[in-house]
């Protein structure tokens, strides 16, 4: 059996195989195929055709290196890949298709497949990878896997590249992905050799997850397809233990630390979310109230008697109050963002487990550990405080800060205020569902006015990237499709994932996306009022979004009112599909 090839598109017509799609049945020389037959691909006739195989380029004895890829990532937890199919990446797609284990999302942009990615590895600490061609693709993910980097999210990508014989300059589709990818990885190859495809893939991973970062490989078109023997294929290093413990020198000076203070307030940020039960006991040992950083927002309900609210941009002035009235600022997993504004002038106990931000300030005691580590090493020796009045001190922030949010809550205007939507959101929303916000006012006002009780939230933290949240809310119902899942956004950052819309009807992921809806770029409009700019080229012509909800396949509701909002919500909330809640809502801050 033969295989012919077309010279004008490079379809192959294997005798072993024939063609279906013509009525052409296996074993048919092409000899006999009648001179009336066409290539199916280009519509060519048989005089093209050249022969260019005696075997069938199906029949294989070995993997292929995309298959040898597949299987080891399977091999390491990663089951989820998300991303968009094409001409440099087909070996790659097919080997994923062919694994029992391996999960491909389609989705319409690679930006918001990388999105998707960072996302999920932020709710779960589980890997996803992107997968896409080489060129524009590879291209795409740029904006999500920045995402990734800047929020410490470990995500693979998987790209194709254009086979290596047409590499170069005027190369179709093709880019120096080593290049182009380096800037944001921690670790960055192609795969020239099939022979070390498998050791290159390690190493990859390794460095994802050891140094909390996006880990890029190019495999050319070629090598994709190429068999590989099973000396090569076989898995080859581990994922070693992350957890870090000080030593015992350092435990006692922070506990020496600890113990000489009067006033202690404690800071979490993201590195100690998973570690509230921990931080609970150590604070109410020390005695010491508790903030969070925006990201770790919700690592406590807020009515948590410990728990005083947010620090930065989007927490209260009595927060504010607390942190400089402290003689000991003990920062939990803090990054040290501007937007939080952490004051670096006091006395700072500073546990992180990245010992590049460790030693802000200029009287800080670096403690270099996990968080979760750290605390448990502290809580089996500190003595308890000698002094309580930790909650009434929370009590004193929070009273007057959730008077505040409630008089906002009150004004029932037209369009509806953001802080009666985040007040209807707050009662409604379950506990255990899962959150992705956008960014811009939609995010500052859920920061601020969204009250937490056991729900877990994603967002784009330290890149801040307007259309994160709809791809984030993809991420979190693929991880938890058994949780209810919101997305909180606006039509700005909205209409720049919306594309991806019709991915959530496709794989059957309901979910709830509020829309606020305030025919502005709100945060553009803010900064512009802050720097004394006039306000200009903010105002956004939009579509009806709750037909556009309808006409991918999902449902959707315009709310314009505040007595109709929270039946809305109830209403979007029982859909087995996809909804999108179009809020009419006013773009200023404050009437």
């Amino acid at each position: 059996m033969a295989v012919w090839k077309c010279n004008i598109c490079g379809y192959l017509y294997d005798e072993t195989t024939g063609d279906l799609t013509s009525s052409i049945p296996p074993g048919t020389p092409f000899a006999a195929i009648p001179d009336t037959w066409r290539c199916p691909i280009c519509h060519a006739d048989k005089t093209v055709f050249i022969q260019v195989s005696e075997e069938s380029p199906d029949v294989t004895s070995f993997p292929t290196v995309s298959e040898a890829i597949i299987e080891n990532l399977v091999h390491f937890g990663i089951t989820e890949y998300f991303g968009v199919p094409g001409t440099s990446s087909l070996g790659i797609i097919d080997a994923i298709r062919k694994h029992e284990k391996a999960q491909f999302t389609l989705f319409r942009h690679e930006e918001n497949a990388a999105m998707a990615a960072s996302a999920y590895n932020k709710l779960t600490g589980k890997i996803a990878a992107c997968v896409t061609i080489a060129g524009p693709g590879a291209t795409n993910l740029a904006t999500g896997l920045y995402d990734a980097k800047e929020d410490r999210a470990s995500v693979l990508s998987i790209n194709g590249q254009v086979e290596m014989q047409y590499a170069g300059p005027g190369g179709f589709q093709e880019i120096d992905q080593d290049a182009f990818f380096r800037p944001v990885t921690v670790y960055n190859n192609t795969i020239y050799d099939k022979k070390m495809a498998v050791k290159i893939l390690t190493m990859a991973v390794q460095h994802a997850v050891v140094r909390s970062g996006v880990a890029q490989i190019s495999v050319p078109n070629d090598i994709q397809k190429q068999e590989i023997d099973p000396e090569y294929t076989e898995v080859r290093g581990v994922i070693p233990s992350l957890i870090i413990r000080p030593d015992t020198q350092t435990i006692q000076k922070a506990i020496d630390l600890i113990v000489s203070s009067t006033n202690p307030v404690i800071l979490a940020g993201w590195g100690a979310y998973p570690y509230s039960d921990l931080i609970a006991s150590f604070a109410e040992r020390i005695d010491a109230p508790i903030l969070s950083t925006f990201r770790a927002k919700g690592i406590f309900p807020d009515d948590h008697p410990m728990y005083a609210g947010v620090l930065g941009t989007v927490g209260s002035s009595g927060a504010r109050i607390m942190v400089e009235e402290a003689d000991l600022l003990i920062t939990l997993g803090v990054g040290f963002s501007k937007m939080t504004r952490v004051p670096e002038h006091i006395r700072i106990l500073q546990i992180d487990y990245d010992p590049l931000r460790l030693g802000k300030g200029k009287d800080t005691l670096p403690v270099y550990g996990d968080v979760g580590e750290v605390i448990s090493e502290l809580l089996l020796i500190l003595p308890q405080s000698s002094h309580s009045h930790a909650q009434e001190k929370v009590s004193a922030v929070k009273k007057p800060w959730e008077e505040v949010r409630r008089k906002e809550a009150e004004d029932l205007s037209v369009p509806i205020r953001p802080p009666f939507i985040m007040d209807v959101l707050s009662r409604v929303i379950p506990p255990d569902a899962i959150i992705s916000i956008d960014v811009g006012e939609n995010g500052w006002w859920f920061g601020r006015n969204f009250r937490m009780n056991g729900q877990k939230f994603v967002m784009s933290g330290y890149l801040a990237t307007m259309g994160f949240g709809f791809p984030g809310a993809i991420a979190g119902k693929i991880a938890y499709p058994e949780k209810p899942v919101f997305c909180i956004t606006g039509d700005g950052g909205f209409a720049m994932a919306m594309g991806d819309f019709v991915t959530a009807v496709k794989y059957n992921l309901p979910m709830v996306v509020i829309v606020l809806n305030n025919h502005e770029l709100g945060m553009i409009r803010v900064e512009q009022q802050i720097e004394k700019y006039p306000n200009f080229a903010t105002t956004l012509h939009n579509p009806d979004f709750m037909m556009y909800a309808r006409s991918c396949g999902g449902d959707g509701i315009r709310v314009e009112k505040p007595e109709e909002l929270e039946s809305a919500v109830l209403w979007a909330m029982d859909q087995q599909c996809p909804v999108i809640v179009d809020i009419i809502t006013d773009p200023r801050r404050f009437p």
